[in-house]
């Protein structure tokens, strides 16, 4: 896989994204925008998707623990369901259950401290996603 990806994690209150190198071999903290409503928020990632390039976006699903498809991931769903709408370029799902948790630890091991731990991790999580995606489909 080569070119730019990015990836979003959708939450009730702001949504993280991320986007890989332009190799699509590294995923970066990009921003948070503000969960405003669902079609106003697939234009501006689509509008960051296509100003940056990409080639692929990647939601973020939060499966329940037994792979069954909860509110949260309905919601993903959903989201991504408009962004197609919004933009030509393959929209897929991706398991992002952990990601908040993995953003945290990533904050606790580059030795934030606890104040700054509590702060957003939207894009973090974000990061988190990508990176998950992009390991498991190099080719």
């Amino acid at each position: 896989m080569s070119g730019r990806i990015l990836a979003v994690d959708p939450g009730d209150k702001r949504i993280g994204i991320a986007l890989s190198d332009p190799t699509g071999t590294i995923a970066n903290p990009f921003r948070v925008i503000e969960h405003r409503a669902r079609g106003l928020d697939a234009a501006v990632i689509a509008q960051i998707a296509r100003d940056a390039g990409v080639e692929k976006i990647v939601v973020g699903c939060p499966y329940d623990s037994d792979g069954a498809v909860g509110p949260q991931a309905r919601k993903s769903e959903r989201l991504a369901a408009a962004i197609r709408e919004q933009i030509d370029l393959p929209v897929m799902l991706w398991d992002e259950s952990g990601s908040t948790q993995e953003a945290q630890n990533a904050r606790i091991a580059l030795g934030a401290r606890r104040a700054k731990r509590a702060g957003h991790l939207d894009d973090l999580a974000a990061t988190f996603i990508l990176q998950t995606f992009l390991d498991a489909n190099r080719a």
